[in-house]
């Protein structure tokens, strides 16, 4: 990647990848999954676009998805003895789940979303994405879903 053009080899320098995953999605495809430090999510989403864009090209059209690579606590987690209090909101199942589906989107903002109950008590989260980005968010959508319900089991439509 760093050799396609000088500036990009900036751009990447310092940057880690903690974890790749490939998963299956509808109709034969594959998605790629690569797993950032947390830390560095901001510095990603930076070249995020461009980035992916090669990636998807290296790849032969497999969709790439950066996701940060976050924490979930227990409730009931024990701290060390350095940090005390309660736990962050961040770190809580909810609050992680939200934070993987906004990465999942990343370049397309969520606008909205509703979660249906179902009559036989299953629960599917409907999400609205920006209307704006609609031309290029609209092959990846069976993508997004899959890939969400791979990392969090958890149905979105």
């Amino acid at each position: 990647m760093e050799n396609s053009s000088p500036d990009f080899k900036a751009d990447l320098q310092g940057l880690h990848i903690v974890a790749a995953k490939e998963v299956d999605v509808s109709g034969g495809r594959k998605a790629i999954i690569i797993f950032v430090p947390f830390k560095q999510l901001r510095d990603y989403h930076k070249i995020q676009p461009k980035l992916v864009r090669e990636l998807e090209k290296k790849f032969s059209g497999k969709h790439v998805m950066i996701i940060g690579q976050r924490t979930i606590l227990a409730p009931t987690a024990k701290r060390s003895g350095k940090v005390t209090g309660p736990r962050p909101r961040t770190r809580t199942l909810t609050s992680v789940h939200e934070a993987i589906l906004e990465d999942i989107c990343y370049p397309t903002e969520i606008v909205g979303k509703r979660i249906r109950h179902k009559v036989d008590g299953s629960k599917t989260l409907k999400v609205y994405l920006d209307p704006k980005d609609q031309a290029n968010v609209e092959t990846k959508l069976d993508t997004f879903k899959f890939v969400y319900f791979g990392l969090t089991n958890k149905e979105v439509a």
